[in-house]
């Protein structure tokens, strides 16, 4: 049986550079800060949805761990109601987004 041959190390490659194309919009890199900022200013729906959808599951587990069960439910429900708030503002930023590109 044949030894493998010899390990050479080779240095990384390069991704290819193609002329006019940058592969970010944005000249400059961006901070999560600086990010989260500019995303949240393009559709402000979402982080009101995240808010409410934790708000509501706090709640809800607070309630279930005093053993106020109608209420964590109720809780856990509007739970729910958040999220699909969320995903709704998700898809409707999304649209607008798409819109907005179009020429």
């Amino acid at each position: 049986m044949p030894s493998p041959g010899p390990v050479t190390s080779e240095a990384p490659s390069q991704p290819p550079v193609i002329e006019g194309f940058s592969p970010s919009v944005y000249g400059n890199p961006e901070s999560f800060k600086e990010k989260f900022l500019r995303k949240t200013r393009e559709n402000p729906m979402v982080p009101i949805g995240c808010l409410g959808t934790a708000a509501a599951l706090t709640y809800g587990l607070y309630c279930f761990h005093r053993g106020q069960s109608q209420r964590s439910q109720l809780m856990m429900r509007t739970r729910i109601a958040a999220q699909g708030f969320t995903v709704a503002a998700i898809l409707v930023g999304l649209a607008v987004s798409a819109l907005k590109s179009r020429p």
